[in-house]
């Protein structure tokens, strides 16, 4: 997350300007992470809008609210 922050890391977030999480989960496992990220892929944008809202309605920067 740093790296995104800070611009560190190439790729999509460094060419779209992508610097802040508004969405998190918790898993027990990386393969858990990996599986559920894959899932969210496949949704729609609505659906992804509405995910998000649901537990960040005003797209807050969560940055600074998750302990490594």
């Amino acid at each position: 997350m740093w790296e995104h922050k800070e611009k560190v890391a190439g790729g999509f977030t460094a060419r779209y300007g992508v610097d802040r999480l508004v969405y998190y989960e918790l898993h027990g496992s990386a393969e858990a992470a990996i599986e559920c990220e894959k899932q969210l892929k496949k949704w729609n944008r609505a659906w992804k809008i509405r995910l998000i809202e649901k537990q960040n309605p005003r797209w807050r920067d969560l940055y600074n609210d998750v302990s490594v």
